[in-house]
């Protein structure tokens, strides 16, 4: 039996991160100056950049991988269909940014499925034992948000009602790993509580990270360029990278929280211990994935189906079978147990898939995998992780971390106090810190409008793009 979105596995299309391959590509030398330099061309980066160029103001796109997009990457090479590795929805169709922009760059942007079903051992779950599942998530999460609603921060396990008897760990699995990338017990309840509704979801089908991509491709960027160090001072304002030194009226720093506590950057002057503390306690979960080829289909599922099971332990994920009508399949593992089984390694993670389909499906299901992949984004150095989120105690820490720092301004999902996760969260974000920044160099006047006309397209020079947004 399948049941509607509303409530359930919104964090599937969130955030959940997976590094990319290597595209080889090569930075050339970036100019040595600019208004305003931006660390990071995922999506918060794309969107900033892109704001400043609409003010008509020099901006350059610093980052430290070889290609762009953040957590937004999308493959087609590995199984010759478009293959997601990170976020994979966009969420708040109505008046979207993203998806009329995406649109308007001629790709197809559509609601995203609506269907779920339920597995239960061998089969599907029968229609009394959805509604019994139904029942148990809705009181869970009511539970989760009445104590969100309380002055005490506590963390969502705490408030998780104790009797949910079979769907315990499944209803566990939904609220914490599949939507938040951690456990229940690592998780804010008033952050989760906070968080904006998810239940009705969009999605490209060329893959979010095309759209993304499309959306940064006229930027001035320097591809595998990190920031070493940063000055931000009130006299100094400058980006120390492998190609030198490039300075800046401002900075807008979208790198994740997990990379910003690392101390690859360093700082002059130090970061306060405030903005420090605030990264601490938004740190990334973890979220990732294995993609099988399966020929024959042989779950017997429709395009685009969505499943859980009905599990009694961490060891388990989410499926989305034959995605946009093809033979991948895609399990989502996350929390405590994808964070142990990645670090196991891709040989760990694929065979797991096939004991789980093996399991839930049959021995048939397992021996049809033609070809296999997986991403592992707590490896991947630039990014350590998923998505940003809220310890106990932590929900506070999103506002901490997106105040200014003078000529220095922090954005990414992380800084988002409802849209925290989701690339639109980013995305907004990062337009924000965009306007703080123009105001800060006298771009931009207080009265004056957000809105801003799309940024012409200038030329291009060598591997620095220029003209459009970038993160």
């Amino acid at each position: 039996m399948t049941f509607t979105r509303r409530g359930f596995l919104s964090a599937s299309a969130a955030l959940a991160a997976t590094p990319w391959l290597d595209r080889g590509a090569v930075a050339a030398t970036p100019p040595r100056d600019a208004d305003i330099v931006v660390i990071g061309a995922g999506a918060a980066g794309i969107a900033a950049a892109r704001r400043v160029l609409a003010a008509n103001r020099r901006v350059l796109v610093l980052e430290a991988a070889n290609q762009i997009g953040g957590r937004c990457s999308t493959d087609t090479r590995i199984f010759g269909v478009p293959f997601d590795h990170g976020a994979r929805w966009l969420y708040n169709p109505d008046g979207n940014p993203l998806a009329k922009l995406g649109r308007a760059a001629g790709l197809d942007v559509m609601a995203a499925p609506v269907g779920h079903k339920i597995r239960v051992g061998r089969r599907n779950a029968r229609a009394g034992e959805t509604e019994q599942f139904l029942a148990a998530l809705v009181r869970a999460k009511h539970a989760i948000d009445e104590a969100g609603r309380g002055k005490l921060d506590t963390s969502c396990a705490t408030a998780l009602p104790k009797d949910l008897a079979d769907w315990t760990a499944t209803a566990e699995f939904v609220l914490g790993p599949a939507t938040a990338a951690k456990d229940l017990n690592e998780l804010s309840a008033m952050d989760k509580a906070r968080a904006q509704d998810r239940s009705a979801a969009l999605a490209c089908r060329q893959g979010l990270g095309t759209l993304i991509t499309k959306l940064g491709e006229q930027l001035p960027l320097a591809l595998s360029t990190p920031a070493t160090r940063i000055v931000w001072t009130n006299r100094e304002v400058w980006v120390e990278t492998p190609s030198g030194r490039i300075t800046a009226r401002a900075i807008i720093l979208t790198v994740s929280t997990n990379v910003l506590t690392s101390g690859a950057i360093k700082f002059t002057p130090e970061l306060p211990k405030r903005q420090l503390d605030a990264a601490a306690k938004l740190s990334l979960g973890s979220y990732d994935r294995i993609a099988l080829q399966l020929a024959g289909n042989p779950l017997g599922l429709s395009r685009d189906d969505l499943m859980i099971e009905q599990s009694s332990s961490k060891r388990t994920g989410l499926l989305l079978a034959n995605i946009g009508g093809s033979s991948l399949c895609t399990i989502d593992v996350a929390g405590s147990f994808g964070r142990e089984l990645s670090a196991q390694g891709a040989a760990a993670m694929v065979a797991f898939g096939k004991e789980w389909l093996a399991k839930l499906f049959g021995s048939d299901a397992a021996a049809a995998v033609q070809a296999s992949a997986v991403t592992r984004w707590n490896a991947a150095p630039t990014i350590l992780g998923a998505m940003s989120a809220a310890a106990p105690g932590g929900q506070g820490s999103r506002k901490i971390l997106s105040e200014p720092l003078g000529p220095l301004f922090l954005a990414g999902e992380a800084t988002h106090e409802t849209m925290w996760g989701t690339v639109d969260g980013a995305w907004e974000s990062g337009e924000r810190a965009a306007e703080a920044a123009l105001r800060r160099i006298g771009a931009l006047r207080d009265s004056e409008p957000a809105e801003a006309p799309e940024p012409k397209r200038p030329r291009r020079r060598g591997s620095i793009r220029s003209a459009s947004p970038r993160n």
